[in-house]
């Protein structure tokens, strides 16, 4: 579980190609001191495995590995990078810790593309106080965006804006421009989208009601032994 606050810039070092499979090395220094085989790590909003032996990740290095599988590489736009690419990193969350922005699983949704960037107004040295980007948004998950609910973009915990029927719109501030790869992202680009799994659940519940009897789930007070 993640909360959609970027760590850091990580760069991807390498990619070795299997079939429908990869594996990709990448370089990020805050993400990687004192990561251990099996941690997890989001890549651009991907939740990765960190497959390096306790030796290699012991030796004096900022990079780490992780194995990228068929399905990943087909629902996410890690099968676009190239070496050189930045990329968003995150660690797992620590039970306990402060919940920045909102409960991240790692698990993308769908993919959508960068339509326009909007440059917002100006401080008094000549830099941007924020920026509007529009992202298209697939069909099949336009029924859980709601304007000032949750979004992942790219790993990136962000609030709804404006969401119409086939696209939708975030406000960046300086920082986020800054530190995440949205600040440089072009028009056209890919982005890995991951919808706030709360309202996924509260649509499942919801779809149960219509269910006949003898299909719905039990109820608290029934007995499900």
């Amino acid at each position: 579980m993640f909360t959609g606050i970027i760590e850091e810039l990580g760069e991807v070092v390498s990619i070795e190609e299997f079939g429908e499979s990869s594996q990709i090395r990448l370089r990020g220094p805050a993400v990687r001191s004192g990561a251990k085989h099996g941690d997890s790590i989001a890549v651009n909003g991907v939740c990765l495995t960190v497959v390096d032996t306790s030796e290699e990740l012991t030796a004096a290095s900022d990079e780490f590995t992780a194995d990228v599988m068929a399905e990943t590489l087909h629902r996410s736009s890690l099968g676009t990078l190239r070496p050189g690419d930045r990329v968003n990193l995150e660690r797992a969350m620590a039970l306990g810790a402060r919940l920045g922005g909102h409960l991240v699983q790692g698990h993308v949704d769908a993919t959508g593309t960068l339509l326009a960037r909007e440059p917002g107004e100006l401080d008094a040295a000549g830099n941007l106080r924020w920026e509007v980007l529009r992202f298209s948004l697939p069909q099949s998950i336009a029924r859980y965006l709601v304007e000032k609910g949750s979004i992942t973009v790219d790993g990136i915990s962000l609030t709804v804006v404006e969401a119409a029927l086939d696209s939708f719109t975030v406000s960046l501030i300086p920082a986020t421009l800054a530190l995440t790869t949205l600040g440089t992202k072009q028009i056209g680009e890919p982005v890995n989208l991951e919808v706030d799994v709360l309202a996924k659940y509260v649509e499942r519940l919801l779809d149960s009601r219509a269910l006949p009897a003898t299909l719905a789930p039990p109820t608290a007070l029934e007995d499900v032994s």
